[in-house]
């Protein structure tokens, strides 16, 4: 069974943002594993589920995936299918199979949530530390540029934990030697491949201690076939505040489709049938990702709810 990420942060299933945020800030300073020095490993373990559930829920998109089919559907899992036709799969693979079912239209396809860093996440709310550290803006920030979207968030961690006035509690400065960000890509951006680039605001320090922004546009190659959880690293592109340039790991996210559902290499779409036409047979066209169209028919046996 999947994990509970309304149970790990404590809210309803129809907490707001804001319940969401309020919980993760509580949860994450009492286990954040610098405060756990005498447990550890129970605490990064917690720290982690907490993060992870807070990336899931506060995300419209996520959350509603997440709602329907659980931790396995949000992470890349599909309902049951099998079988299959051949043409329209990913490059490699078996091609595109097809689920009947006599009742409403099916879902569209969804898959690859790959937790981000934990420290990222507790980075971007806490502004690069904790209670009486710095304010918001510790890290490189991120611009699709294609898309001409605004910033992408502060891409957390980045500024490490710094060493700011506190209140006693002793954090040492934590800064990970990565980052990582999801690109998001669409199904027809995975099946035919395409070129994404996105502008980079870092951060270098001086020896002198003086910071200044730099930008820079970084192109992602997105190759046909990969998949959620295919990571691009860009070695030494990151902030470096003294202690070495930190590498920037962006990580695959497959966006929900409208109508298919990827498994592996292949893609599996369900086709709503009236009862006459699981009885007598049917024909209906199917565009694939490709943009070439074909027709799924059967006129030879009677079609059974659910069948493949």
């Amino acid at each position: 069974m999947g994990k509970d990420y309304y149970a790990i942060l404590g809210v309803g299933k129809d907490a707001s943002n804001e319940e969401l945020k309020k919980a993760y800030r509580k949860l994450a300073l009492k286990w954040h594993p610098d405060r756990n020095k005498d447990n550890t490993e129970a605490a990064d373990k917690k720290f982690k589920d907490i993060s992870e559930a807070y990336e899931a829920l506060s995300d419209k998109d996520k959350r509603h995936i997440y709602d329907q089919y659980g931790e396995e559907g949000l992470k890349g899992g599909a309902p049951p299918g099998g079988g299959g036709f051949p043409g329209g799969g990913f490059p490699g693979g078996g091609g595109t199979t097809f689920s009947f079912s006599s009742g409403g239209p099916g879902s569209g396809g969804f898959g690859g949530f790959n937790p981000s860093n934990p420290e990222d996440i507790f980075a971007q709310l806490f502004g690069g530390g904790l209670s009486g550290m710095g304010g918001r803006g510790q890290g490189a920030q991120f611009m699709d540029v294609d898309n001409g979207m605004g910033g992408m968030g502060v891409m957390g961690g980045m500024g490490g934990f710094g060493h700011g006035g506190g209140h006693g509690n002793n954090i040492s400065a934590r800064r990970p030697q990565e980052v990582t960000r999801p690109l998001a890509c669409t199904l027809e951006e995975l099946y035919n491949g395409c070129t994404k680039k996105l502008k980079v605001t870092r951060r270098t320090r001086s020896a002198a201690g003086n910071i200044t922004p730099s930008e820079k546009v970084l192109q992602v190659n997105v190759k046909p076939g990969w998949k959620a959880g295919t990571k691009i690293r860009f070695n030494k592109e990151g902030d470096n505040m003294g202690h070495g340039a930190q590498d920037i790991v962006f990580v695959v996210e497959e966006k929900p489709h409208s109508v298919f559902k990827r498994d592996g290499d292949d893609l599996k779409v369900d086709v709503t049938l009236t009862l006459d036409e699981a009885l007598c047979g049917f024909k209906k066209p199917l565009q694939l990702l490709s943009g070439k169209s074909i027709f799924v028919s059967n006129s030879n046996s009677v079609v059974q709810p659910g069948q493949t």
